[in-house]
C-alpha cells in the first residue's frame, strides 16, 4: 500500500519527467545516503534528467531564474527518492532537518532564495503541516558536470516498523 507522501513524491517525480522508481546511485567510495542515529544524510544531487544534467551552466547568465527553479525542483525530488529509496516509505521521514543548496550563478545574481524555494515548496507539500525546515543558499564558482543546482538534505526518521511472527 502506497502512503500519502509517497504517493505525492511520484506525483511530483513525474510531472518533472523522472521515473520515480529510479535507483539513485553514487559512483564508488560514497553513498547516496547513509543512516546513523536516527537521522539521514543525503548526498548532494544535481539536475539529472534519464541520465543527463538537465540545467546546466550559470543562473542569470546561461540559464535564467525558472530553469534554476527546474534544476532545484529535480534535485529536492531526486533527493527524496534517495530518502524514500533508504527508508522504505516517506512515512518514516518524523522531520526534515535541513536543506542546502549550492547555485552555480553568475557574479551579480541575487536571486538565490527564489531559486531555491522550488524546493522548499516541494518539501513543504510533501511534508505539511510540518514541511518546514531550515536552509542555506550558497552562490557558487562551479558545481559537478557543470549543474546550476545541487541540494541535499538531512532528515530525521523515526524507527522502522516491526513486524513480530508468532509462532
Amino acid at each position: 500500500m502506497s502512503s500519502p507522501r509517497d504517493t505525492l513524491l511520484r506525483k511530483f517525480a513525474a510531472d518533472l519527467g523522472l521515473d520515480p522508481a529510479e535507483a539513485i546511485v553514487a559512483v564508488p567510495k560514497y553513498e547516496p545516503t547513509v543512516e546513523h542515529d536516527g537521522q539521514l544524510f543525503v548526498s548532494g544531487q544535481i539536475p539529472r534528467l534519464r541520465g543527463e544534467v538537465a540545467v546546466v551552466g550559470r543562473i542569470g547568465a546561461e540559464t535564467d531564474i525558472e530553469a534554476g527553479r527546474q534544476a532545484a525542483r529535480l534535485c529536492v525530488v531526486r533527493a527524496l527518492m534517495a530518502v524514500r529509496q533508504s527508508a522504505g516509505t516517506l512515512e518514516r521521514v518524523q522531520r526534515v532537518l535541513r536543506m542546502n543548496v549550492y547555485l552555480r550563478c553568475a557574479a551579480e545574481f541575487a536571486a538565490l532564495s527564489e531559486v531555491a524555494d522550488a524546493a522548499s515548496e516541494i518539501l513543504y507539500a510533501v511534508f505539511k503541516p510540518d514541511g518546514g525546515h531550515t536552509r542555506t543558499t550558497v552562490g557558487v564558482l562551479q558545481l559537478p558536470k557543470n549543474a546550476a543546482v545541487e541540494l541535499d538534505l538531512l532528515v530525521a526518521l523515526r524507527p522502522p516498523e516491526r513486524s513480530y511472527s508468532t509462532f
